[in-house]
């Protein structure tokens, strides 16, 4: 039976990776595939991973129908075998429901992939509806790790290295960025609670624990 299938993790832990995998395997068997995103890192209508590799996608807008839009493609006499839907937090939760109507009206498989939490360790409106429609959530296994060796749970974000907990739920940026900008990064629970980043760790560590005392 066909199925929303909602792969999630933290930020680095490979989720385009395998978006752009099953993508591979499914199309190498002669199937054809339908392929939305939002706001990727290599720019508007692009499914890429930080591994280099990238391929066409359709940029999803405010508003739009998606379930419509594989109907349209149907109805012109394309091909839809498959869906995947990568960044799929920043979906709006009635673009999840129009996934879920994929799967069931036209009976075609969505693989949907995305992180759960926003950097407040929010859930997204759209990662949070593939939680309560999606028929698996499956978190992956490639463990993204803190700065201190454990494994990272929660996404940060940070300006100039210090980690915010203020702001619009989504700026685009990536973990790549300068120390200057705005950037993300992955922490364990205990750091992110602590907003101790891996810049802040370092000025710390860099700083004695006892000022210098000279007898008169």
């Amino acid at each position: 039976m066909p199925e929303l299938v909602f792969f999630s993790g933290t930020m680095d832990c490979g989720k385009s990776t395998l978006a752009l995998q099953i993508e591979h395997n499914r199309s190498a068997r002669g199937l054809a595939g339908m392929i939305f995103t939002r706001d990727d890192r290599a720019g508007e209508g692009k499914l890429s991973s930080r591994l280099g590799l990238v391929t066409d996608a359709v940029e999803v807008g405010d508003g739009q129908d998606l379930y419509a839009h594989v109907v349209d493609h149907l109805s012109q006499g394309g091909r839809v075998d498959y869906v995947i839907a990568d960044e799929a937090q920043f979906l709006a939760p009635d673009q999840i429901d129009q996934l879920a109507r994929v799967v069931d009206d036209l009976d075609v498989d969505v693989y949907a992939f995305g992180i759960t939490t926003d950097f407040r360790s929010k859930l997204f409106p759209g990662s949070q509806r593939l939680v309560e429609l999606a028929d698996r959530v499956e978190v992956l296994q490639v463990e993204a790790l803190c700065w201190c060796g454990a494994r990272a749970t929660h996404n940060a974000r940070t300006v100039g290295g210090v980690m915010v907990v203020e702001g619009a739920q989504v700026v685009v940026g990536d973990v790549a960025r300068s120390p200057d900008e705005i950037g993300y990064e992955v922490l364990c629970r205990r750091h992110h609670r602590r907003r101790m980043t891996s810049a802040t760790s370092r000025a710390a560590a860099l700083s004695p624990d006892v000022l210098p005392v000279t007898a008169d």
